[in-house]
């Protein structure tokens, strides 16, 4: 009872808590609310307060870390990113009771979890040969549930056999159904729901789907008993529209990645030469040079920052698409013109809003995504962090930010700004480990200070003050 009270205390808005309370009552449920509305921790809720614990997290591979931080947060246990490093040990480590939740990407499940499959080409559940340790798990997390739709995946057939008879199951996606009724069947035998609440896979087809393009009203009543049933047996959703009294205007959401491995070896070098150039900066005492010092920091600060963007490329595209999936419109700001363009090659769809296109262009960019027509806007921060209405979204993503906070909120406001309907939810993709953490901190935590300073064209504040600060929290943060 503690435990929930902790949970619910920590919840701050009603449809969270009932949110955690539907999940503790059906102990296998799909939490299906819009992005930015807490599945998350709705899920995290629920494992702590049953005391599911070792819990095993299933998750795309840009969201690893921040399960882990959120777990660490709001559950106060330990969370386990695995990796080659503890591959062999991972087992030992959650028996014993050192870490309580385990965290993988969807193509990593095989890696851990499947010991062999006993045939060749394709193959059933029947088939493969779970590690005997999946039993240690109480209770499984899937998020972006959605993409085990297809019952002949691999993903969908190793997921399905680790989440046999487990005491909580969570199954989170803002579009559980993401083109047809069908999309659900996998979905609802996860989580054990498909023979005992709607007969079979079979029953199932033949109630919900079972209609020609000349049956239309058929069709339109079989949807709604569908959705009648799912609400009732093991779903729940909210969309931002029910619940925006509760939220305000604008969520900021930091989210910490990976730097692909070549990516973290540039950086890291990069890094401890910043870091030993800066040494000698602060033990000197000559006002001019100390002055001249301070003007090359600044660009090898720069720098920094671009590496980190570049490492950041991967995984901002599995974010993206994961995004995307939900089927809602999404603006992403970067700087650099090498960035828009590996994004551009990922979603070749998303429109371009940067410093290359002509006014017209950019006009025919806005006017293209404001009517539905493209769900991906790829923003520079010069070029469209100020004038321009994207109100189609609700939704704002930073892989790069700018170094002010004014700048950040003149980027942010192209969704939050007459003729939004929606609380705007802003991400930042922050690399692990580099110098985006403490730009974040400066702009967002410490806002006397960049809140003073109005940079131009997304250029680093020269003010020595903002400086300063920007050496003081990158030394003490080493791991940077």
């Amino acid at each position: 009872m503690e435990t929930l009270k902790h949970n619910l205390k920590v919840t701050p808005y009603a449809y969270q808590q009932e949110g955690i309370l539907f999940g503790l009552r059906k102990r296998r449920f799909l939490i299906g609310d819009e992005p930015g509305l807490g599945k998350t921790l709705q899920s995290i809720g629920v494992v702590d307060c049953a005391n599911a614990y070792p819990c095993l997290v299933i998750c795309p591979s840009s969201l690893k870390i921040n399960w882990q931080r959120e777990f660490e947060k709001f559950a106060d246990v330990r969370a386990l990113v695995l990796q080659d490093s503890v591959h062999g040990t991972f087992p030992y480590l959650l028996k014993m009771g050192m870490y309580q939740v385990a965290i993988v990407n969807f193509e990593s499940i095989r890696k851990y979890f499947v010991w062999d499959i006993k045939t060749d080409g394709a193959f059933r559940l029947k088939d493969v040969v779970f590690a005997d340790y999946i039993r240690l798990f109480r209770s499984v997390i899937i998020d972006e549930s959605h993409r085990v739709k297809d019952p002949s995946a691999q993903q969908t057939i190793f997921t399905k056999g680790i989440c046999t008879g487990k005491k909580i199951i969570a199954l989170l996606s803002g579009t559980p159904v993401v083109n047809r009724p069908e999309d659900l069947i996998s979905q609802l035998s996860i989580m054990g729901r498909l023979a005992e609440n709607f007969g079979s896979r079979s029953q199932f087809l033949s109630d919900y789907c079972s209609f020609g393009k000349d049956q239309p009203d058929e069709q339109a009543e079989a949807l709604a008993r569908l959705s009648r049933k799912l609400y009732a047996e093991c779903m729940i959703r909210r969309e931002k529209k029910t619940v925006l009294k509760e939220l305000p205007a604008k969520t900021r959401t930091d989210l910490l990645v990976d730097l692909d491995p070549k990516g973290r070896e540039v950086y890291d070098t990069a890094a401890a030469d910043l870091r030993q150039y800066l040494e000698k900066y602060t033990e000197c005492s000559d006002a001019e040079i100390r002055r001249k010092m301070r003007m090359e920091a600044l660009v090898r600060f720069m720098t920094l920052r671009s590496l980190s963007a570049k490492g950041k490329i991967r995984q901002a595209v599995d974010f993206v698409h994961t995004f995307l999936a939900n089927g809602k419109p999404l603006i992403l700001f970067c700087s650099l013109h090498e960035i828009v363009d590996a994004l551009k090659k990922a979603f070749p769809k998303a429109v371009t809003i940067t410093g290359r296109e002509t006014s017209v262009e950019k006009q025919a960019a806005v006017d293209s995504f404001q009517s539905g027509h493209a769900r991906l806007a790829l923003c520079s921060i010069k070029a469209a962090g100020v004038g321009l209405t994207l109100t189609a979204a609700s939704n704002v993503a930073f892989i790069e930010f700018p170094w002010t906070y004014a700048d950040c909120c003149q980027c942010e406001d192209r969704a939050h700004r007459i003729g939004q309907k929606d609380n705007v939810t802003c991400y930042y993709l922050l690399g692990r480990a580099t110098i985006d953490r403490v730009l974040y901190n400066i702009i967002h935590t410490k806002k006397t200070i960049a809140n003073q300073i109005m940079a131009a064209n997304d250029d680093i504040p020269r003010d020595e003050m903002y400086f300063d600060e920007l050496v003081s929290q990158f030394i003490e943060d080493g791991s940077t």
